[in-house]
């Protein structure tokens, strides 16, 4: 399976081409770029150009893009202003945050890119028929928007009442919305379980975000090595290698002191990822 990680690693500090290299010479082919404006910021456009010098000079590929989800550097702490959300049901309130996923979008115009990965609500959000109405209509205009620019959007399994496996199924069967789903590990041990989520997801699955925790909070740990972890990796990746080459194994993972060199555990990660029987 295609080995991948999520510039989420490093999500804190500004994404720099330095940080690439780093990734590259890990032996990293491919990665997922998350847009937070600490990190990488969709609106700077010095940062945008510097990284796509990097890209056009080296052969690491840009599998998948993050969209944002807020527009503050401090993960929507300045309040609720700050907060993307495709569910809102407000019109003249959403059409900007779509605007904003758009602007970010765009990146595949200086660096080609797959898959944009974007969340149905925000974490512990309830059902409402009008947000699942008002996602429609945003991943509607998203989606022509970002085909029109080689992207297809995929959907992310979240722990939440509108982006459970079974509701992001349902959803697309019943808006006959052409979307692809990213599986979460994390995420799916938090609500149904990891074999449930997966059964409901499989047929649509085009990415995977990869992490454990401790089935009670989205720490975003590191698979064998952090305390707290709970998933059972052996039965997991069971059912993913069933799948043969239908999408890599991408790790979005969380800083943490106890790995002060985290490249060096991601190797380790996907070694044992791949050697577990």
């Amino acid at each position: 399976m295609l080995h991948a990680l999520s510039t989420h690693l490093f999500v804190n500090h500004r994404l720099t081409t330095a940080a690439l290299e780093r990734i590259w010479r890990a032996g990293i082919p491919a990665v997922e770029l998350f847009f937070a404006r600490q990190h990488l910021d969709w609106t700077d456009q010095a940062q945008i150009a510097e990284l796509g010098h990097f890209f056009r000079d080296c052969e690491m590929k840009v599998h998948s893009v993050h969209a944002p989800l807020h527009t503050d550097d401090v993960w929507g702490r300045s309040g609720p202003h700050a907060v993307l959300s495709i569910t809102e049901t407000v019109k003249s309130k959403r059409i900007p945050m779509v605007d904003q996923i758009k602007r970010a979008i765009e990146f595949a115009e200086t660096v080609p890119f797959r898959y944009l990965i974007q969340h149905i609500g925000v974490p512990g959000e309830e059902y409402d028929d009008r947000k699942v109405e008002a996602a429609f209509t945003a991943l509607e205009d998203l989606s022509v928007f970002a085909r029109h620019r080689g992207v297809e959007i995929l959907l992310e399994n979240t722990p939440n009442a509108l982006s459970s496996a079974e509701r992001l199924v349902a959803f697309l069967d019943e808006t006959h919305l052409h979307l692809g789903l990213c599986f979460d590990t994390g995420h799916a041990h938090l609500h149904e379980g990891i074999e449930a989520a997966f059964g409901r997801m499989k047929p649509r699955v085009r990415s995977t975000h990869i992490h454990d925790n401790d089935g009670g909070a989205d720490r975003h740990l590191f698979p064998f090595f952090a305390a707290g972890r709970s998933i059972d990796w052996a039965h997991t990746m069971a059912m993913l290698r069933a799948c043969g080459e239908q999408f890599p194994l991408l790790l979005e993972l969380k800083e943490a002191p106890e790995f002060p060199h985290p490249l060096e555990t991601v190797q380790e990660v996907f070694e044992r990822l791949e050697n577990i029987s």
